[in-house]
This record gives structure tokens, C-alpha cells and sequence, in this order.
């Protein structure tokens, strides 16, 4: 039995993003493996709500965490935390100082801020331009989340490629077809989406998802198609301000609806509520929200950019994300052609249930067998 160390913090500070990943990864985890003892630990000022599993809570903001680690570079080893580990794994960008001769496993999920620094935040683009080259230099084997992912790593940081393990992210179970009328009622009541038929994306608003090029080829479409609206569904991020004003430049003020950060539970609903999903961002290191889409039955267009193809595979429509008009044309096509959709909603499905969190988990037990033989 190994004892095997654990950062559970994102999976407590942040709702969607990185912190679905190591909710469901984890949890997959501990449900598959019955031999070793994990010692999983979050950052956090409030209460950790309960889980099936033991978790230590620091009650400290993780900032400080960052800034005694990262910042300071004190080396305070995260087995003051955990207490010793034979093996540590950080799942989210960086990792923190161990004892000599701990293995250690780090998870990069994309490299945006290196690949596409005009639109990270500027303040987190500095940090982690200096800290995450330093973690994956520092760390025994890396995980990454795509194979482009993993071309990154190698292209931009020299990180030899045998370094570096692909694992694909999973979808949950619950991201089913929701048929049922007044359940789609409620969640379209709930975040003010009205009646209309729409064609969704989901994701935090910021520059790197490509929102007012999206809203730049819905415009003909809302011309085209007078009952049909926009909705851009997520949290304000960073240098959003343009986002939003863009379907006024458009004349189209009232066709494109900011709902803002859907809860979790309503997801599930407002995919299957959608026409179409359309996902057209410039750089993503997975882009989990095609899958659940799929999963929901609803058909979809993508961005033919980094790990996007990888995942959207032939069960779903792609295009250059700087290409406007080409977004238009797939929209419409998808709006109108039934043939094309019932063939992408069939395909969409089978493509989803191929990734799975328990298969995810246990390609992530076969790497920590491996560290811990050395």
C-alpha cells in the first residue's frame, strides 16, 4: 500500500473549469482504487462540504499557499500538509516544494497564457509564465489533459516527450437527454432565456474564447431567422467589456442573452434546451462543454483549433475560429438541415461515450503504479 498525497483545492474554490476536473477524477479514483491511502488536502477559509472521502482542511485563501510557494519560494514542504507520501500529485498548473525523493505528478490542462498571452489576464499570465516552466521541469512525469496539450509542452518548453502522459477528461453520467417540458421550462424561466429557440455556448466570458466573433456570425442569422436567439452562457472572466457590447454594434441587442454562471445542476437542461451548441474558441487544452452537449443531444459546431478536433471528432461540424462567415454558413446548415442534425446528434452521443471518468481514473492509477516502481 502507498501512501499517495493529493491538492483537492481547486476542486473546492472553483466551480466549473479545473475544478470539475479533479471533483470527478478524484472521486473516480477513489472508487477504483481500494489498495493505496490518499491523503488529499484543499485550501480553504470556509467549511469543505462533505465528501466520500477524507479531506484535510488548511484554513488558509490558497493565494498564500501561492505566495509562500511560489512567490517567497520557501521551502516548506507539502508534507508539513499531508504528512510523508511516497508519491504527490498536484492536478492544477503548479507544485509545490516535497521532501527529497518524492515522486511527483503534475497536471497541465493548457498552455493559453503561453500560446495566446494577449488574452490572459496580465497579472496571471506573469505568474504563470514564471511558475509553471519551473513546476514541470521540477516534476517526476507531467499529465496532460489533450494530445496538443502535450505538443505544447514539447514544442514550447523542451519537455521530453516520454515526460508526459495524455489522459482525456470524462463525462458525467448525468448529462443525459432532458425531455422533460417543465423541466425545460423552469431552467429557461431561471435564467431569463425566454421562449425562443437558441444556439448556445457555455464558458467564462474572456478573450480567448471568441465570443464577439461568435456574436459577429450570429448576426446574419438573427436577420435570417427572427425568432432565434444567442445565448453566451457563463461567468464574467477578464476583458469582457467588448463581449458585451458587441450585439449592440449589431443592431442585435436583444438577441444575444447573458444569463451569467449556470449552476451545475442545470446544465444538463439547458444543453438539451439548445438548437445547436457552438463552441468557437481560439485555444482550449480540452473542451469538456462539447461533450456534454453531445452527451445532452444536441448537435454541434467547433473550433478547428488546438485539442478542439480531438475531441469533436467526425460527430460534429468544425471551422477556423477566425473565420467568420464560415460560422454563419455551419450555424445555418445546422439550423436547417434535419438530415445533418439527426446524423450529428447519433454520432455526437457514441463520440461522448467514449470519454468516461472511470476510464480516466484508471489510466491514472497505471501512471501512479509506475512512479511509485521508480
Amino acid at each position: 500500500m502507498a501512501r499517495i498525497g493529493i491538492d483537492y483545492t481547486a476542486a473546492v474554490q472553483q466551480a466549473a473549469g479545473i475544478g470539475r476536473y479533479v471533483r470527478q477524477l478524484v472521486r473516480a479514483l477513489i472508487q477504483l482504487d481500494r489498495i493505496n491511502e490518499y491523503r488529499i488536502f484543499a485550501a480553504s477559509q470556509s467549511p469543505i462540504p462533505s465528501h466520500p472521502f477524507p479531506i484535510t482542511r488548511i484554513p488558509v485563501h490558497d493565494k498564500w499557499l501561492m505566495r509562500i510557494w511560489h512567490r517567497a519560494r520557501l521551502p516548506l514542504p507539502v508534507e508539513l500538509v499531508t504528512g510523508r507520501v511516497d508519491l504527490f500529485h498536484s492536478p492544477d498548473f503548479t507544485l509545490p516544494p516535497t521532501l527529497p525523493g518524492t515522486p511527483t505528478l503534475l497536471t497541465i490542462h493548457d498552455l493559453s497564457f503561453a500560446r495566446d498571452p494577449a488574452s490572459a489576464d496580465e497579472r496571471l499570465r506573469i505568474y504563470l509564465s514564471k511558475v509553471v516552466p519551473r513546476s514541470v521541469r521540477r516534476a517526476s512525469h507531467v499529465l496532460a489533459d489533450s494530445q496538443a496539450t502535450k505538443d505544447d509542452l514539447v514544442a514550447l518548453w523542451d519537455t521530453p516527450p516520454d515526460k508526459i502522459s495524455v489522459i482525456y477528461c470524462g463525462v458525467e453520467p448525468r448529462f443525459e437527454p432532458v425531455t422533460h417540458p417543465g423541466t425545460l421550462e423552469a431552467v429557461r424561466a431561471r435564467y431569463g432565456l425566454g421562449e425562443r429557440p437558441f444556439i448556445l455556448t457555455v464558458s467564462t466570458i474572456q478573450p480567448r474564447k471568441n465570443y464577439q466573433r461568435l456574436i459577429q456570425a450570429f448576426a446574419p442569422l438573427a436577420a435570417q431567422h427572427p425568432d432565434l436567439s444567442l445565448v453566451i452562457a457563463g461567468g464574467r472572466g477578464w476583458q469582457y467589456e467588448d463581449v458585451l457590447a458587441e450585439p449592440d454594434r449589431h443592431g442585435i441587442g436583444n438577441r444575444v442573452l447573458f444569463p451569467g454562471f449556470i449552476g451545475d445542476a442545470d446544465l444538463p437542461a439547458l444543453y438539451s434546451a439548445a438548437t445547436v451548441f457552438a463552441y468557437p474558441s481560439l485555444y482550449e487544452g480540452f473542451g469538456l462543454p462539447i461533450l456534454e452537449s453531445m452527451s445532452c443531444g444536441t448537435p454541434v459546431i467547433a473550433s478547428d483549433r488546438s485539442s478542439l478536433p480531438e475531441v469533436t471528432g467526425d460527430a460534429g461540424l468544425q471551422a477556423d475560429p477566425l473565420d467568420v462567415p464560415a460560422w454563419t454558413a455551419g450555424m445555418e446548415q445546422l439550423l436547417t438541415d434535419a438530415a445533418l442534425r439527426t446524423d450529428l446528434i447519433v454520432k455526437g452521443r457514441r463520440q461522448a461515450k467514449r470519454f468516461r471518468w472511470e476510464d480516466a481514473a484508471a489510466q491514472l492509477l497505471t501512471v501512479y503504479e509506475r512512479l511509485l516502481r521508480g
